[in-house]
């Protein structure tokens, strides 16, 4: 198979437009069309690439937004210093327009779009600042960038900022406050806003109701509103944009994936293309060998170090389907008056979606809005006996802090599902991590009830949902996005089986050992396993320690492992705020002083999916590494 670029990026015509000449030539219609085409078969192409190899890739936010960002680069090549000429898009899932254009900037190769979200390749899932490959900004998770590129514009008195955003990123309540700080200060701010009317829960015009441009007019931001497939109106409204003092929102209204057949107008081209639709689009303009390629891309081998034999599940799924289970054993008025669950559209993906598909009465699509979501939870939490259920990914528990703050004052009873915690599996990246879990336990600590969960496996995961679904205040149940296995006792039964039952705050003595302790907790817990089996098959003896309410010190076994010559933490939570953080502190407070290790996560991401925990040393060969130099000092 070749490995030249398959789509003719040389093809590529550059124009220089002016704002001052609004109206488009008929050649310069045609040359527009022509990159428009290019441009979004070349994104086609490399992000079902991407997903043929199972990297996922994100086609149809990037597809969309083409012939807006075709025109900036015209102008940007128009009038280079009437502008800060960087395509800012505040939708992280659109990054393959980043690529694509350091591509044809020479920024990077084109076979390097091939790579795209692969491990190692600096192609990860959301955009990340790398001046020398052409990416001037990291747009971080959805609806963060239009504050900061609102400093971007202060910065450039004079000159128009362009932020690309979107119907899904203008939910987001860090965009209310960028608009009203856009509009007091006259800032130079243009909004290129996708009206597409799809994100991954369905149509927001639906679901919330949501206008975007009678909410920015709202704002006080001019609104152009056109359809976004016109190029010659597309145009015309950008230079009005442009010659408008102060801040201008442009709608651009067009359905989802304008053009590809069984996509267009669906939440389908969301994710990546599936291959076999990119090569019949690929396959109508002619690109036979990008076709070839498709067909003959191999999935990447996904390996996990579970022992042989052992099932495996996704705990974020357990959760849903054991709030089902608890649900079904109400009645029906009992469900409605007592559970009321919300999703910040992401109910699929982190397990709400069966609560939906099962008891859609006690169920309400919330939108892109964590903050709001989480609070609207809390306050039908407000009364005893009322319980609100909220989910979304663990990385965006940090916009919910001072809710969450609040919350706790206000003595809720809000269950929290938090999936895509720690690192593994995280193809978009660092700004996906799962890091600072911690966080949420933000109260003081006098009467606080506030409880952190990270069950090690599905049976733990059920055992804690039953447990801790009709408890008081604040409960945060942590999983990640990948599948762990089933844990067993040395005897080869499930540790989390028939008659267990989970006790908040108390630890699980996974193996004794006198040679030292490692505690962890998660999906880090089975590899401990691993790495602990292993060494006590050589004669050391190793224990281990689950530790699934991170924020609780558990007294008969700190005693324990404080005994011990070493102790060893081990998560893929932030190395700077994660248990191990606390775990030495609550040691030496009760004046017991192993030898103390830790190991978390600490560097920015890799890309690509399994491959992010031995980046981080996290893999077996990393912790037995620790472990072993621990022993060493102990000696």
């Amino acid at each position: 198979m070749s490995t030249a670029f398959p789509i003719p990026l040389m093809r590529y015509e550059p124009l220089s437009l002016s704002a001052d000449e609004p109206a488009l030539t008929p050649e310069q219609q045609a040359t527009l069309a022509r990159n428009i085409d290019l441009c979004r078969s070349a994104i086609v192409f490399f992000t079902a690439l991407s997903a043929a190899k199972g990297w996922s890739g994100h086609t149809g936010g990037a597809y969309d937004t083409v012939p807006e960002v075709v025109l900036l680069d015209a102008l940007f090549r128009g009038d280079p210093d009437a502008f800060v000429p960087v395509f800012f898009d505040e939708a992280g899932h659109r990054v393959a327009t980043q690529y694509l254009f350091a591509a044809l900037h020479g920024h990077l190769p084109a076979k390097a779009l091939m790579t795209y979200r692969e491990p190692g390749s600096r192609l990860p899932g959301h955009p990340e600042r790398r001046e020398e490959d052409g990416i001037f900004f990291s747009s971080g998770r959805l609806g963060h960038l239009w504050p900061y590129v609102n400093g971007i514009a202060l910065a450039n008195p004079g000159k128009a900022v362009f932020c690309l955003g979107s119907d899904g990123s203008q939910q987001e309540g860090n965009d209310a406050e960028a608009a009203r700080h856009a509009v007091g200060l006259g800032l130079g701010i243009k909004l290129l806003i996708d009206n597409n009317d799809s994100t991954c829960s369905g149509a927001p015009s639906r679901y919330l109701k949501l206008d975007v441009a009678r909410t920015l007019h709202g704002h006080g931001l001019p609104v152009l509103r056109g359809p976004g497939e016109d190029i010659a109106n597309a145009f015309q409204r950008l230079c009005a944009a442009v010659k408008t003092p102060g801040p201008v929102a442009l709608i651009n209204d067009r359905p989802m994936a304008p053009g590809i057949p069984e996509v267009e107008g669906t939440p389908r081209g969301h994710d990546a293309l599936e291959p076999k639709l990119a090569m019949r689009y690929l396959e109508a303009r002619g690109y036979d060998e990008a076709v070839r390629m498709l067909a003959d891309a191999v999935p990447a081998e996904r390996v996990y170090s579970f022992p042989p034999g052992l099932p495996s599940a996704k705990t974020r799924r357990t959760f849903g389907a054991t709030v089902v289970r608890l649900l079904g054993e109400m009645s029906a008025q009992e469900r409605r008056e007592r559970v009321l669950c919300i999703d910040s559209d992401l109910g699929e993906s982190c397990g709400l979606g069966l609560i939906e598909q099962t008891y859609p009465e006690v169920f309400r699509m919330g939108g892109i809005m964590e903050r709001a979501n989480f609070s609207a939870a809390a306050g039908f939490g407000h009364a005893p006996g009322r319980q609100g259920i909220f989910g979304t990914y663990a990385a965006f528990l940090e916009m919910c802090l001072s809710e969450i703050f609040m919350a706790r004052l206000n003595r809720a009873n809000v269950l929290c599902n938090l999936s895509h915690a720690g690192v593994d599996d995280l193809v978009d990246n660092t700004c996906h991590f799962g890091l600072n879990l911690l966080f949420a336990d933000n109260g003081l600590a006098e009467g606080d009830t506030t409880r952190l969960y990270y069950p090690a496996d599905a049976g733990q995961m059920r055992a804690c949902v039953e447990r801790i679904f009709t408890g008081p205040g604040l409960r945060f149940i942590f999983s990640s996005r990948s599948p762990v296995p089933e844990m067993r006792s040395e005897a080869g039964t499930p540790l989390f089986g028939d008659g267990y039952r989970f006790e908040p705050g108390r630890d699980d003595l996974i193996r004794a050992g006198s040679a030292g302790y490692l505690v962890s907790f998660g999906e880090m817990l089975y590899r401990c396993l691993n790495v602990v089996d292993r060494l006590r098959a050589e004669g050391i003896d190793l224990g281990l320690v689950n530790k699934p309410t991170l924020n609780v010190p558990d007294e008969a076994m700190l005693e324990t492992v404080g005994r011990a010559p070493f102790v060893l933490v081990v998560e893929a939570l932030n190395r700077k705020t994660g248990l191990g953080s606390r775990y030495g502190s609550w040691l030496l407070e009760r004046g017991l002083t192993p030898a103390y290790g830790h190991l978390g996560s600490a560097r920015a991401g890799i890309g690509g999916e399994a491959e992010q925990i031995p980046h981080q040393g996290l893999d077996e060969a990393g912790i037995e590494a620790r472990v072993r130099a621990l022993l060493a000092a102990a000696a």
